[in-house]
């Protein structure tokens, strides 16, 4: 890897001595290789509280957004889209609204009131959580620092064999403890400037009252119908996301990585 750089927003959290070693592996040469490893910092708490925060927001978006999409589970381009048109993408799941042709012989009960109004504050909580990181990001330098490339990173061979080491499932390296490797930061990256303001955008363009007042918003998306599905298809991406991210901290080390992101601290690896 071409980037090591500590996943921390102090700029080093030990120091090093006047021989320019670091204090943290002098100290553990001090005291021998059977001393238990002290924890180390890996993310600050802002990191800490954004991450879970929008991960619960996220949930109940996903809970909300399904029952959602059962009111009428077609999706159609351009501005508008009915029944009597045909759609690009049809689920083929029960509705709860018995106007919907679903070829199903009952109807779902109607859960569009709470699911909505969820839907509704979860979405703020969002946009909340995620312009506070954002702001944190851009001047305390954690963009700079931890998601950001390096060049050396960005070259064919490293992120082909960055996607063949994923592929494999193979146990991230000792240095990756404290730094994101290149597919990480790239996702992230996306995730975080690409991903969630498009569902912002797209969210907000299925609203009429946005319609109304910023127009050009929603007909450069194409449409509300091209917005509702532009939001489902980002979803999809997102949740694909998430599964992936699950998975790798699993096969990193579910239990140090977990600490990490609760506490703050995780153990160094011992290979």
């Amino acid at each position: 890897m071409g980037t090591s750089l500590p996943i921390t927003d102090r700029g080093g959290d030990y120091g090093r001595d006047r021989g320019g070693r670091d204090l943290q592996s002098s100290a553990s040469e001090e005291l021998g290789s059977a001393a238990p490893a002290a924890p180390r910092k890996r993310h600050s708490a802002m990191v800490r509280v954004t991450h879970w925060i929008s991960t619960l927001a996220f949930l109940a978006l996903l809970l909300s957004g399904g029952e959602i999409v059962l009111s009428h589970p077609r999706f159609y381009w351009g501005e508008t889209g009915n029944v009597n048109m045909r759609p690009w993408l049809n689920l083929h799941l029960p509705s709860s609204r018995d106007t919907v042709p679903t070829g199903y012989g009952f109807v779902l009960p109607d859960q569009n009131g709470w699911s909505r109004y969820l839907h509704f504050q979860a979405a703020w909580l969002v946009v909340g959580t995620g312009l506070l990181y954002l702001l944190f990001g851009l001047f305390a330098g954690h963009f700079r620092r931890n998601l950001l490339p390096a060049a050396s990173d960005l070259s064919l061979k490293e992120l082909g064999n960055s996607v063949v080491r994923h592929l494999r499932f193979e146990r991230p390296a000792a240095e990756e403890a404290w730094s994101y490797n290149v597919l990480q930061r790239i996702s992230y990256i996306v995730v975080i400037f690409v991903l969630f303001p498009l569902m912002i955008w797209t969210g907000l363009a299925m609203s009429f009252g946005f319609d109304a007042e910023f127009p050009m918003a929603v007909r450069l998306l194409g449409g509300q119908q091209t917005a509702r599905s532009l939001h489902f298809l980002a979803t999809i991406v997102l949740v694909l996301f998430l599964l992936v991210h699950v998975v790798m901290v699993i096969l990193a080390g579910f239990r140090n990585r977990m600490r990490a992101m609760i506490s703050g601290g995780a153990i160094p690896p011992t290979e």
